[in-house]
């Protein structure tokens, strides 16, 4: 066993009680409802909502994508193409460094800036090289006023770049690779990256069975997916990265300043990823203003939250949260959730929803 590994195992051991005092403290706390805001017959992913309301999401180049990559909800929840019409034009024979590919996640960041994540890999057929991009909008202008173009050695040929925070202190970008599994740190002011966590378990899945809308979630030939470091949430300080494997029920966590360090080496660097414990399979994450870690609840139906104790609650559970996806908080601190319904295949027989999560009444 190499030594790295058995030092993960050990921090696993003696960092058990905080798992175990997740999964024990866990209670439900249905004081939440939904409300439908905006339906599509096209997947999407992500989400994002501007300070004066505007909501933005995304259709990643999957089976059901439809005529936009990244678009902007009108009034009456019509997708209209974003920024412009020539980005969501990509086809096979135009400059994939010019056009959307495969854009998986759209995030307001804490400067006002809407940040759009390409990891152009369409299918998930190998990622398509000069594709592999984060984009930085600005808002009063609807124009791309910054791009940071990612390739090998950060990128592999099947990495798929899933989700992204962005530091505003440090100037730079956590992305998590659930394709290749790793965290990947983009300076923002010079434009270079590096792997970090690269295989280490923190940022792997585990070889679970996940129950989704109650059945196995399995490919047609019946094994299982193995969906990497995939859902990521940074805490309003900057001082903590919290991120997940999508095929994984553990909460892992590590400190900007260590993702900061030049110096360390990889075994040194994994030494000090943190175990938050066993809260569920999860897709998105999102560390509210309210200092909660929001986490999209797959086998549940649900959306959960981990407080600051240390306690996850449930928020809300319904049939309706089918494969809750991303988050966003609106310029009210209300919550927005999309519902990819990936488990139920390109053609799931009723719509793609995006619901406001409230509280009760």
């Amino acid at each position: 066993m190499r030594p790295t590994v058995l030092l993960y195992l050990i921090s696993l051991t003696l960092l058990g009680l905080i798992a175990s005092s997740c999964t024990n403290q866990e209670q439900t706390r249905l004081d939440y409802e939904l409300t439908e805001v905006a339906t599509s017959d096209y997947q999407w992913t992500g989400i994002a909502v501007a300070s004066d309301g505007r909501m933005f999401v995304n259709f990643p180049n999957w089976a059901n994508q439809g005529p936009l990559s990244v678009a902007v909800l009108d009034t009456a929840g019509n997708a209209i193409a974003y920024p412009d019409q020539r980005w969501n034009d990509w086809a096979p024979d135009k400059d994939p460094a010019e056009h959307f590919v495969c854009v998986q996640s759209v995030v307001m960041g804490a400067d006002g800036h809407l940040w759009i994540l390409d990891p152009a890999n369409p299918r998930f057929e190998g990622v398509i090289e000069n594709g592999p991009k984060l984009l930085k909008v600005d808002l009063q202008t609807d124009s791309i006023i910054a791009r940071y173009y990612l390739s090998a050695p950060t990128i592999r040929p099947n990495s798929y770049l899933n989700d992204v925070r962005i530091d505003t202190t440090n100037d730079v970008a956590y992305i998590t690779d659930s394709g290749e599994g790793a965290l990947i740190v983009l300076d923002l002011n010079d434009g270079s990256a590096r792997r970090l966590l690269d295989q280490h378990p923190s940022t792997q899945a585990d070889t679970i069975t996940l129950m989704i809308g109650g059945r196995p979630w399995l490919r047609p030939d019946g094994s299982k997916p193995q969906v990497h470091a995939d859902g990521i949430a940074l805490d309003l300080d900057e001082d903590w990265v919290y991120f997940q494997a999508l095929s994984s029920r553990t909460m892992y966590r590590i400190g900007t300043n260590f993702l900061a360090d030049t110096v360390m080496t990889p075994e040194e660097l994994g030494e000090k990823v943190q175990v938050i414990g066993q809260t569920g399979a999860a897709d998105g994450l999102l560390f509210g203003s309210d200092r909660r870690v929001y986490i999209s609840s797959l086998e549940r139906d649900a959306i959960m939250a981990l407080e600051m104790d240390g306690e996850v609650v449930m928020m809300v559970q319904d049939t309706l949260l089918a494969w809750p996806d991303s988050f966003a908080e609106g310029p009210d601190g209300a919550l927005y959730v999309t519902c990819s319904q990936i488990h139920l295949g390109p053609d799931p027989g009723r719509p793609y929803r995006i619901y406001r999560v409230t509280r009760a009444q």
